[in-house]
């Protein structure tokens, strides 16, 4: 996990930057990293990690969350990312298991998700901006207002965010363990908690 605070979020926070300019992108690697940044807290208390130890564990989730597309809109074919951010991650001394989660989150990279870290961001990576969907989709554009039910009922609209792989979703709460309903609410409450960073507290409607 990152000890060189060389390494740390604001790092990561402006490499995703000078590399990206989409505010859309932008936003998804904030809800993203919002996402797995949760996994990451809870996972830390279930190993009663303190400290900077538990910090250090942490911020490492919220690192991974954060550059798992970066090198996207510069590179968006499938022979390119996330090959291309891997390298430079490399280059620049990144931790190892942050890189190997990044690459795992590529269903066609053929790296294995065998950490929580990489089965987190696989997990909450399609769901994430699924949910980001289902909530610009309402009449008040939030968060708030999105529950489970109804993104369940979202997911067999195949009309709807097209973009958006269902499988990945399913298939990443199975490799989390976690049960795809607890899954989809646990992944809500976190971005309610990080609505205003996200951009989706909402208005109030006619606004």
């Amino acid at each position: 996990m990152i000890a060189d605070k060389t390494y740390d979020r604001q790092r990561a926070w402006e490499l995703l930057n000078e590399w990206t300019q989409s505010p859309s992108l932008i936003k998804h690697a904030l809800a993203v990293e919002t996402c797995v940044r949760a996994y990451g807290e809870r996972e830390a208390d279930t190993r009663a990690l303190t400290g900077d130890e538990r910090e250090a564990f942490v911020e490492a989730y919220s690192v991974t969350g954060l550059l798992h597309d970066f090198d996207y809109e510069r590179h968006p074919s499938l022979e390119e990312h996330p090959f291309v951010g891997n390298r430079l991650l490399v280059e620049q001394g990144w931790p190892e298991e942050i890189r190997t989660a990044i690459l795992g989150h590529a269903e066609y990279s053929g790296v294995p998700r065998e950490t929580h870290l990489a089965k987190s961001l696989f997990a909450c990576d399609e769901l994430a901006g699924f949910l980001t969907a289902c909530s610009l989709v309402k009449p008040t554009k939030s968060i708030f207002d999105v529950d489970v039910a109804g993104v369940k009922k979202k997911m067999k609209d195949k009309a709807f965010a097209r973009g958006v792989n269902r499988d990945d979703i399913t298939t990443g709460a199975g490799e989390l363990g976690v049960p795809l309903d607890e899954h989809i609410a646990f992944c809500i409450q976190a971005m309610k908690n990080n609505a205003d960073a996200l951009g989706l507290r909402g208005t109030t409607p006619g606004q």
